[in-house]
This record gives structure tokens, sequence and C-alpha cells, in this order.
């Protein structure tokens, strides 16, 4: 099995636990219930498996995804022809990225600077602190969450660091499904970038995610070149290209 067709089956295992799931053969939708718009997105329902035919699932798609649009969160490898499929019907490709993975057991914390700590985010309070941090470092609202203490481990976690007792830098991993997680909402307030905290907390996340929750195949896609250099540091390495995609046609369009 090529490497991006299990990150892809995990993606799909992991994701579903918390959204609305819509069947679309050959793909699966995933709603977000009450989070920003852009967490719901489709993804391959068989992931290993050709894609050719994608016009009744886009039509599924469009009615559920109503009144946004329908977004696709691809691995490319793990869903051959999919991209050309979707291309033909519409769909516009928004970015490829390269899929980074890293062996836990490799990862060489960096050094942590004068007056950090980074912790575990363990409390409702921390969780809060953390998305507070994500929200500015995104320029977006992420919710408030829901006032309570985060889930077990293997259901995702993140950690926090602080500066002086300021919350200053997240990092999360996704649920662990098949020993696989992805590393995300990579966070530093916009006041203390480029001073190594990014690269820290994901690093600390990456090993969190392992001893923790027996992740031992973490996963990321860069943002930008700059991030990507970042990651590459700490030992992550191109295994699988991303690709997102996203439909210009709403649910009127397509009738």
């Amino acid at each position: 099995m090529h490497i991006g067709t299990r990150i892809a089956a995990a993606q799909l295992a992991s994701v579903s636990r918390h959204r609305r799931v819509v069947a679309a053969a050959p793909f699966t939708g995933l709603l977000t219930v009450d989070g920003p718009d852009f967490m719901s997105y489709a993804v391959a329902a068989s992931p290993g498996s050709a894609v050719h035919e994608v016009t009744e699932a886009l039509a599924v798609l469009r009615a559920a995804f109503a009144p946004g649009r329908v977004r696709f969160e691809l691995v490319e490898e793990a869903s051959p022809g999919a991209v050309d499929a979707l291309v033909a019907a519409g769909v516009e490709v928004d970015k490829r990225m390269p899929l980074l993975t890293m062996d836990p057991a490799d990862l060489t914390l960096p050094p942590t600077p004068a007056g950090v700590v980074v912790e575990l985010v363990t409390t409702a309070e921390q969780a809060t602190q953390a998305r507070t941090v994500a929200n500015a470092a995104f320029g977006m609202s992420l919710g408030d969450g829901d006032g309570t203490a985060p889930p077990p481990p293997v259901d995702g976690g993140s950690v926090l660091a602080t500066l002086d007792g300021v919350p200053v830098a997240a990092a999360s991993w996704t649920a662990v499904a098949d020993e696989v997680t992805e590393i995300v909402g990579v966070a530093t307030l916009p006041s203390h970038q480029r001073r190594g905290l990014g690269a820290l907390v994901t690093a600390h996340a990456v090993q969190a995610g392992w001893r923790l929750a027996g992740a031992t195949l973490p996963w990321l896609t860069p943002g930008d070149d700059g991030a990507d250099r970042v990651y590459r540091r700490l030992g992550f390495v191109t295994r699988a290209n991303a690709v997102h995609l996203a439909d210009p046609a709403g649910p009127a369009e397509s009738a």
C-alpha cells in the first residue's frame, strides 16, 4: 500500500468521528456541524481506488454543502484519476502541496528559548488560550470551543507554548487512526513569529501524539515555502502530494 493511501484512509476514519458524513462515491463529504466552512470538505471514499466518473457525486455533494461550495482535500496518489475527472467536470484546483511525513523516533526537539514553556493542553482554560492564539495567527475565528476539557490523546490534542506566562504559540494533532495523525493548527502570535516557536510546538505535537496516542506516522502539509523549510529541518520529508480543489458552481448553477 502506498503511504499516501494509508494516510488518506486514516484521514477518512479520523475526521469522520467528528463530522456529518455524506456518502457520495467515489467521495465522502465531511461536514462540520458548527465550525467554520473551511473545516467542511470531501475526501476519497475508497483510498487506493481509481476515479473515473464524478458527475453524480458532485450533484450529491453540492446539495449537501449548500449554501456553501464543495471543497476537496485529496491525496493524489490515493485517488488516481480523481483530480483530472474533477477538473474536467468544472472543479478548480486551489493548491497543490507536498505531503510531508516523518518517523517520530527520529525527532530532535529544537532548543527551548529562555522564558518559554511548552505544555500539553489538559484544561478547558488552556484549550481556550490555544484557540485564541490560532484565531490571532490565522486572522479568523475558529469559534470559542465548548468550554470542556480536551479529549483523550487518541482523539487528538494540542500543545501550548507560553512566554513568561503569556500564550504565544500552539499546535495540534488530529484523532489517531491506524497510528496516523495529521499535525494541524500550527500557530504563532504575529508579534512572536520568526523566533522558532512554530517549529518548537510542531515538534512537541509530534512527540505528544506519538508518546501519548501511539501516532507513529505524523503528516502535514506546509502552507508556504517558509513553513516547508521549518518542517523539513525537523525531519519531515515528502512522501506524497496533496491537492485541494474547490467547486465554483453552487447548488443553483448545478441544477
